[in-house]
């Protein structure tokens, strides 16, 4: 029996870097018993295997059957336990954590004092590096601590872990209502999208107005900054306010160079604040600043001082390569930029276990709209089948609508009439099982039903047609946004005149990119 390959600790292993596997190793040999266990052979053999075979396991003698899911789960925690003691993921927080646990050590061992001058310290290097939370857990230590060691400064020290007790709870109060503000908003854009009405606008500015916690600007810090910003910048990716969502993207990802030690504390944070800034720029059509940003940024994550694990280096690729090719989208460049597929690729082989499918189906569609500006349609058609079979994409209907209708009209281009009678009868099914389609959708469903009826010499007719039928949504508020998945009038224009839709975006972007 050969299991999924998603095993957790099947993936934990194949994950584990040289030096940790070392550490691991280390840590079970510390003691000269542990060097014949049986979640050290299990270890061996799962890192030297391409595939989880329980059988296999069973049948070289590691484990009886009944016994191999708690040897698993054995495993699975003696690892985490080794790379929690290994340098390489130490960081500020986990240190705080350390001190906070051995101050609570020496609490219960009555050895008060000691306790307290741990806490003490441990409490000004959460503060100064902004975690107010595990300071405000400090601090409630401290209280504790102080009613049973009795000095004579009781009083004024009371007073004093009061007040501090109350400022912490006041600042953690207000991260928790900005960071829950941002989650509800980013979980109402995954739910129901992006506003498409004056309605659906007024109804999502109320709610975003009335969960807005008041606040003071000179009690905010760094975190409260920054869910601040993160709050503003989902509401404007929900209304399309682009120009918005680079103001706030921005003052994201400059809080983190106004204080450069929190990217190393918290790197994701940056990581993401720079994605939706590049995403932005790409959103108004900013190329100067788009390829400017992604340099910094690009020189940002490669100095010694920024943190290296696994999850940046996963994160870092999807980024950088998502705004490589929009760069080249934006200038219409699509032959230069076909370097970068077998990079992706590359890539997506590497981090199979860590990228999930809506990320890697994004770079499918991307690159399916990349060979589709260099003409090679049949090439397009390949990467968009990836989409279009993936029976498990359920989170993004539009990228699975967009996929189809692209994927017919490349159908179109490459002559390939017999699957393009096909394709016409399921993505018709596909998209009027869609709710609340845009309305550029809905004019290219009529326009896929009647092309069966139309004769070649009319075909340029119709589409001058559907081209003025489109155009009037291109600057649309809500109806904009169909054409940053599918620039449809670039190619309707491209049939039109008989020239290369690479050669119209790139006269395009002459006018219209800055």
């Amino acid at each position: 029996m050969t299991t999924d390959q998603k095993d957790p600790l099947f993936v934990l292993i194949k994950s584990l870097s040289k030096s940790e596997k070392r550490q691991f190793k280390v840590y079970v040999g510390r003691l000269g018993v542990n060097t014949d266990s049986k979640f050290l052979a299990l270890f061996n053999h799962l890192d030297k295997s391409d595939i989880l075979d329980e059988e296999l396991i069973i049948k070289k003698g590691i484990v009886k059957k009944q016994q191999l899911s708690n040897l698993k789960a054995h495993l699975y925690k003696q690892i985490l336990i080794s790379m929690r003691l290994s340098p390489l993921h130490q960081n500020i927080r986990s240190q705080i954590r350390e001190q906070l646990d051995f101050a609570s050590i020496l609490y219960h061992k009555g050895l008060y004092k000691q306790s307290l001058k741990m806490l003490e310290k441990s409490k000004a290097l959460a503060k100064e590096n902004q975690e107010h939370n595990i300071a405000y857990e400090i601090v409630e230590l401290e209280k504790i601590i102080e009613t049973q060691y009795i000095t004579r400064s009781i009083n004024s020290r009371a007073d004093e872990l009061t007040v501090e007790a109350k400022m912490l709870s006041m600042k953690n109060v207000l991260t928790s209502r900005l960071s829950n503000l941002s989650l509800q908003l980013y979980g109402l854009m995954l739910k129901s999208g992006y506003v498409r009405s004056d309605k659906e606008h007024n109804v999502i500015t109320n709610y975003f107005h009335s969960k807005l916690p008041k606040y003071e600007w000179s009690m905010m810090g760094f975190r409260e900054k920054l869910w601040l910003y993160k709050a503003h910048l989902w509401y404007s990716f929900i209304v399309q306010d682009f120009l918005s969502c680079y103001k706030y993207s921005k003052k994201w990802v400059d809080l983190f160079y106004e204080h450069p030690k929190m990217m190393t504390q918290n790197p994701v944070f940056f990581l993401r604040g720079n994605h939706y800034l590049l995403e932005s720029l790409y959103l108004i059509k900013d190329k100067t600043q788009l390829q400017a940003t992604l340099s910094e940024f690009e020189e940002a994550i490669t100095r010694d001082t920024f943190p290296k694990d696994d999850n940046i280096e996963v994160l870092s690729f999807q980024f950088i390569y998502n705004n490589k090719l929009n760069i080249h989208f934006l200038e219409g460049t699509f032959d230069e930029g076909e370097y970068l597929v077998e990079e992706i690729l590359h890539g997506i082989e590497n981090y199979k276990n860590r990228i999930d499918d809506h990320h890697i189906m994004v770079f499918y569609y991307k690159i399916g709209c990349l060979y589709f500006g260099m003409g090679n349609h049949r090439k397009c058609i390949e990467y968009l089948a990836k989409i279009i079979n993936n029976k498990s994409l359920k989170m993004r209907e539009d990228l699975m609508c967009f996929s189809r209708v692209l994927s017919l009209v490349a159908h179109y281009e490459a002559g390939m009439d017999y699957h393009l009678e096909t394709q016409l009868k399921e993505t018709y099914r596909f998209l009027i099982k869609m709710d609340d389609l845009y309305e550029v959708q809905k004019e290219m469903i009529k326009f896929l039903k009647n092309l069966g009826d139309i004769f070649p010499h009319q075909i340029k007719d119709e589409f001058k047609k559907l081209h003025k039928r489109l155009k009037q949504y291109e600057d649309h508020p809500y109806e904009k946004r169909a054409f940053l998945y599918l620039d449809i009038l670039s190619w309707l224009e491209s049939n039109i005149e008989g020239r290369p839709v690479a050669d119209i975006i790139k006269e395009k972007a002459k006018k219209s990119v800055r």
